[in-house]
């Protein structure tokens, strides 16, 4: 009967200091009589989710909730940072997962502490790989956002006063992941709906979403139309858009016969600072600072006033970046610590 009693205090003992340990993972600070959410992102050193939480903390201020931000960069610390913010009394958390694969055991977690769960940027999957589309999401509107590309691509090609006869669209796709292929596909659309001849918009798949990948994609295109005189760069982000018109330059392209808009924004930020323009014209900068706001504000109200929010909240607020105003807009956002002069 001793050894059992040892052994159950050493167990709280050891319990009581794990979450001892546990509570110094939180960024900010906390009021015992005052409402407590967490805020799970999975790069905290990332820019964009420092804006997040900068405006989450502004969402606080309003609601007056405590703002508990935590790192989760990958699934042992996501599941542990739940149980911290459990032991701390909070009622939810708004969640960037690091892996989309987490989301039924991230929910089951939750659930069993009766935390309301809300994501933001990235949506879970379930374990078939399918979209858990009941767990309220706050996410980019991926059709909208690429229709501002396709519009914001046409709308230069006619400032340049380029003959289409001469010009071709190259849309750098990944149509195995859901989020790039409405992109590509609203993009396309607008140049569509714009007039822009559908025979010469050629889409071309990426193996990788980043430069080395887009650029062997765009580099494969490119030597079957050695006709076109002018191209359009299209693709899902800031790094195929810039493979695809690294591709151009070693054709022998140049600023003044590409024009390729990204999107993201924070990936553009080099190529606009160079010295020299390239075909990169310009990036769709999203809203760090809505996904932050909203995100944290809906569930405060799911929280204090049983609202539940929407299975999806898509979010179409960009903003052209270009070589001209990339400092302002940045600036605007609370991303201007990410520009070096």
């Amino acid at each position: 009967m001793k050894a059992l009693t040892k052994g159950l205090i050493a167990a709280a003992l050891a319990s009581a200091a794990l979450l001892s340990q546990s509570a110094n993972a939180f960024w900010g600070s906390s009021k015992d009589d005052q409402l407590k959410l967490g805020y799970l992102v999975k790069q905290p050193e990332e820019a964009w989710f420092q804006t997040e939480w900068a405006f989450a903390d502004k969402a606080g201020e309003k609601y007056h909730f405590d703002v508990l931000k935590m790192a989760v960069p990958d699934g042992e610390k996501t599941l542990n940072a739940i149980d911290t913010l459990a032991a701390s009394g909070a009622k939810g958390f708004v969640i960037c997962t690091p892996d989309p694969k987490l989301g039924p055991a991230i929910m089951a977690k939750a659930k069993s502490y009766g935390l309301k769960v809300v994501t933001v940027d990235d949506q879970f999957l379930n374990a078939k790989g399918k979209p858990m589309e009941t767990v309220p999401l706050i996410m980019m509107a991926a059709s909208e956002i690429g229709y501002h590309q396709g519009e914001a691509l046409y709308k230069e090609m006619q400032n340049r006063k380029w003959d289409v006869k001469t010009t071709a669209v190259m849309a750098i796709t990944a149509d195995e992941l859901d989020t790039a292929r409405r992109r590509v596909d609203g993009s396309i659309k607008a140049l569509k709906d714009l007039g822009f001849p559908v025979a010469k918009i050629y889409r071309v798949p990426t193996k990788s979403n980043d430069i080395p990948g887009a650029f062997n994609a765009g580099n494969s295109l490119l030597v079957q139309h050695p006709d076109v005189k002018q191209w359009l760069v299209v693709g899902m982000n800031d790094n195929t858009v810039l493979g695809g018109v690294r591709a151009t330059e070693g054709q022998g392209f140049n600023a003044s016969n590409v024009i390729g808009i990204g999107i993201n924004g924070v990936g553009a930020i080099s190529e606009l600072s160079k010295k020299e323009a390239t075909g990169f014209y310009g990036s769709l900068l999203p809203s760090p600072d809505i996904h932050g706001f909203k995100s944290i504000e809906m569930l405060y109200h799911w929280v204090h006033d049983d609202k539940r929010p929407p299975n999806m909240t898509q979010v179409k607020e960009v903003v052209l970046i270009t070589r001209d105003n990339f400092r302002a807009e940045l600036e605007k956002k609370g991303l201007g610590d990410l520009v070096k002069n």
